[in-house]
């Protein structure tokens, strides 16, 4: 039985796909495209340029944890809001927000296909962001 796009895209993002390349082939459509806007603009990415990223993440971060606020799909797209939190090598005790991040994706065969993927630099979040 197939997965739902909420349990695919979300067990991704919480998944160790950047210690494992082994995660990524499980999760990445192989003509997976990423349109990432982030601090440094637009970047287009493919599957490996995404396991490069995975690569430099595994290379300096001692941990990598996926907070999940909110996860909605809808006419064959999911959407996830969450925040990465990290404990870097140098400071393995101290965890901390690495990136806010919205993104959009549309599963195909299973497996992440398109998405559009927008981050902003970590900070603690309000609690009453939604009030």
């Amino acid at each position: 039985m197939a997965s739902s796009g909420k349990e695919i895209v979300k067990n991704f993002y919480t998944s160790d796909f950047y210690q494992d390349k082994e995660v990524l082939k499980e999760f990445l459509h192989p003509q997976v495209e990423l349109s990432w806007y982030g601090t440094t603009g637009l970047k287009k990415l493919n599957l490996d340029e995404i396991s490069a990223i995975s690569h430099e993440l595994a290379q300096s971060f001692e941990s990598l944890r996926a907070e999940v606020e909110n996860v909605i799909s809808e006419k064959g797209k999911t959407a996830i809001q969450f925040t990465y939190h990290v404990r870097t090598i140098e400071n393995p005790e101290e965890e901390m927000p690495l990136a806010h991040f919205m993104a959009i994706w549309e599963i195909k065969d299973d497996k992440l296909y398109r998405g559009v993927q927008i981050s902003q630099i970590g900070e603690e979040m309000n609690e009453q962001a939604w009030l």
